[in-house]
């Protein structure tokens, strides 16, 4: 029924992978994409997503890993592997301070040139960046992962052929401007996630977030955007393809 489209499967769950994905089966989640933030979880997503048919990942560093030399990483034949649909969580991250700004936009510069040249799509971690985030970002598709930066950078982005996705967050009492947001967002440019473990959607809030709690989320943009739930999952689920086209040569 939904795709949850940026889900860290490599930390510690209840189960493991195993327990994770069954659940989110019975949930009603048909297909998880893993993403990594570490670079030395990435060997371990690719693994999870070989031994599950409804499994994706998507590669990528982080910027708290700088400074780090992403080649070492994102090998050729990694990023041929045909589990690998694209490369995140990538970007930038001024949250705690930018001492390291320049060190953090080096990665994501050469994690960009990556993804020019091997034609997949990234997602982007952006959080108090967003100047420097749309500086950078050109000639490159992919989404905005875990979107909550407002429809400022939305416009410039949405101009740029880029996705959106809808996390937990979006069902926070506080959130009513990033609900405000999505609202704008047209629905074709819109994808969903967990980002799990974390931003546990309400009513699960202050647990340990996992896919199966995505269709909490799923009902707050079906009420935002006015759609049947059935509707918007067909929609989503379009969207990812789009966004991700090598989920549908699986």
């Amino acid at each position: 029924m939904f795709i949850d489209t940026h889900c860290h499967l490599t930390d510690d769950f209840p189960g493991g992978p195993d327990g994770v994905i069954a659940r989110a089966n019975d949930a009603g989640i048909t297909k998880i994409i893993c993403a990594t933030a570490d670079p030395n979880a990435i060997p371990r997503a690719i693994e999870i997503a070989m031994g599950h048919d409804n499994m994706f990942c998507t590669i990528g560093i982080h910027p708290e890993y700088v400074p780090i030399d992403p080649d070492k990483y994102l090998t050729n034949d990694i990023l041929q592997h045909p589990r690998v649909v694209g490369i995140g969580e990538i970007g930038l991250d001024y949250h705690n301070g930018d001492d390291n700004r320049n060190a953090q936009i080096d990665l994501f510069e050469r994690q960009l040139t990556i993804a020019r040249r091997v034609k997949l799509p990234v997602a982007i971690h952006s959080r108090d960046a967003e100047t420097d985030t749309a500086t950078l970002l050109h000639d490159v598709r992919g989404v905005m992962h875990c979107y909550t930066s407002g429809w400022d950078l939305a416009m410039k982005m949405l101009d740029r052929g880029f996705f959106f996705s809808a996390s937990g967050i979006l069902t926070f009492k506080n959130a009513d401007d990033v609900r405000e947001t999505f609202r704008r967002i047209p629905i074709d440019r819109i994808v969903i996630e967990t980002d799990a473990p974390w931003c546990a959607p309400v009513p699960f809030r202050g647990r340990q977030c996992e896919p199966a709690m995505m269709i909490e989320t799923a009902r707050v943009l079906a009420n935002i955007k006015n759609i049947d739930i059935d509707d918007l999952a067909r929609q989503l689920e379009q969207n990812t393809k789009n966004l991700y086209p090598k989920i549908s040569d699986c």
